[in-house]
């Protein structure tokens, strides 16, 4: 199987220095490549986008239970409108 870029073709070259792999199995590789122009890595790196910035959310101002119910809003009587 040939080598698909010269990150792996260093690799193997490492690995064959550290004797974890035999003097063959690398030549083998290497033939199989031969003149092969390799790119530096197989696939290159993707970018990862970047994320948007939060826009800070509108503080609501703080109002009393008697100015919201002031508005368009009935009062409260007490008394149930349900049919009985």
């Amino acid at each position: 199987m040939p080598f698909k870029s010269k990150a792996q073709r260093r690799k193997f070259a490492e690995l064959l220095v550290k004797g974890e792999i035999t003097e063959e199995a690398y030549e083998r590789w290497n033939q199989e490549t031969g003149k092969a122009k390799l790119p530096e890595y197989a696939h290159p790196k993707t970018r990862r986008k970047a994320k948007a910035k939060k826009k800070p959310k509108a503080r609501r101002r703080p109002t009393s239970k008697a100015k919201a119910r002031s508005g368009s809003q009935a009062k409260p009587t007490g008394k149930s409108n349900r049919k009985r």
